[in-house]
């Protein structure tokens, strides 16, 4: 753990920040913080537990798509059910009293989790290209397909999550004192190997699959609206699902861009002087990702907005 604590100390030259609020810090900031985590946190346990619910209450709503949606779900579910109680429980009390090891999984469950909500939007992302645009023939996109997928997104997002906890890099508490994250502010060169390949791998590599997919999925659309004049009536629900999609994956980049952006900075200019309260604002910000994907599932998902009116005796739809 000797990594560790250098991270520590180099966040904090004169104070340690689990055993005590920072005295630089007055205590209202943390309790402002406190406040919105309470809130974050309560909204986005309770709107993902309701899609997980509905979904599998439903046989109708149990397709490929929703598979994936479900585990996006799931991922900000367990975000906020981990660093987002941890979060509001360590700003209540004004520092990270839980300890070191607290910290190192807090710092491991917000990354891993976040990274598999992040390579979920690029799954479903590939999903839209592969139902419009059907580069295999008529192959169609199956329970079985999804799973793959699934399994693909939980064990990659693993195995470039974990190796912080097993000592390659490390987990180590941010400047505010109450949240943990990957260590951002070493200056050592074996730090910067794994956030470089972190970056690469978890951040740019499934930004790339979304970006290629979307860009082949829009020459596709408007290739045949040149063709047809208006889409058909018969494209009509993908075209709803892909706008969905869409947005659903724009929500998630303005709420984390900004703290990838930090964090590059940061990795680039360890030295860098920045006020802890600024250096949170990201970080904060990303959690509220969680919040939105819900809200973006139901409004622009007819099928999911008929299914939670009616029962499913009444479902007219396949």
């Amino acid at each position: 753990m000797e990594s560790f604590g250098a991270a520590v100390n180099g966040v904090s030259h004169t104070e340690d920040p689990f055993s005590g609020p920072l005295t630089f810090i007055a205590p209202w900031n943390y309790k402002v913080l406190a406040a919105l985590m309470f809130v974050v946190t309560s909204v986005s346990l309770c709107e993902n537990f309701t899609v997980m619910l509905v979904t599998f209450r439903f046989k109708q709503l149990r397709q490929p798509l929703n598979y994936i949606i479900v585990n996006l779900s799931l991922a900000d579910f367990l975000v906020s059910l981990t660093g987002g109680t941890i979060s509001f429980l360590t700003n209540f009390n004004g520092y990270f009293f839980l300890g070191k090891w607290a910290c190192v999984l807090e710092g491991f469950a917000v990354t891993f989790f976040g990274i598999v909500a992040l390579w979920s939007l690029a799954v479903l992302a590939f999903e839209r290209f592969f139902v419009i645009c059907r580069p295999l023939g008529n192959i169609r996109l199956r329970g079985k397909h999804a799973a793959l997928g699934l399994l693909f997104v939980w064990t990659f997002s693993f195995i470039w999550t974990i190796p912080p906890v097993l000592g390659w890099s490390s987990y180590t508490v941010s400047k505010i004192g109450t949240t943990c994250e990957p260590n951002w502010y070493s200056g050592n060169f074996q730090d910067h190997t794994f956030i470089i390949t972190f970056f690469t791998t978890c951040f740019i590599l499934p930004l790339g699959v979304i970006i290629v997919c979307y860009c082949k999925l829009l020459r596709k659309l408007r290739k045949v609206s040149n063709t047809h004049g208006r889409l058909g009536n018969a494209r009509k629900p993908e075209r709803q699902v892909t706008r969905m999609v869409v947005v659903m994956i724009v929500a998630f980049m303005v709420a984390w861009t900004p703290y990838a952006a930090f964090s590059i900075v940061v990795t680039a200019h360890p030295s860098i002087h920045l006020d802890p309260r600024l250096a949170a604002i990201p970080a904060f910000f990303s959690k509220t990702t969680a919040v939105y994907n819900p809200i973006i599932y139901v409004f622009m998902n007819k099928q999911v907005r008929i299914t939670a009116v009616i029962s499913p005796d009444e479902h007219l739809l396949d």
